[in-house]
């Protein structure tokens, strides 16, 4: 597809470039996408289409908060991993 995508264990969690450079794409669950486009609704933005609608979510990189994208990364991360990685990232982060 010709943009740089980020994955664990084979599986894209976030992609970088799309649909522009200024832009980038994180998956997470309609829930957490309602979450985020709440609290910043010009940085974040349902994708259009059925993948919007399962929580696919465009990030305005040049205005995004660098914690908001750090959560939303995390966030995209644990809901493609495998839930054992996932539980083993979790007991090793430190509680905030």
């Amino acid at each position: 597809m010709g943009h740089p995508d980020f994955r664990v264990h084979g599986k894209i969690f976030a992609t970088l470039g799309y649909p522009s450079a200024e832009r980038g794409v994180v998956k997470l669950t309609p829930d957490q996408q309602e979450l985020f486009v709440q609290v910043e609704p010009e940085v974040f933005v349902p994708v259009k289409g059925a993948w919007g609608l399962r929580g696919a979510t465009s990030v305005r990189l040049r205005d995004a908060p660098k914690g908001m994208v750090r959560r939303a990364l995390i966030a995209a991360w644990c809901n493609t991993a495998p839930k054992p990685l996932v539980r083993q990232f979790e007991s090793a982060s430190p509680r905030s």
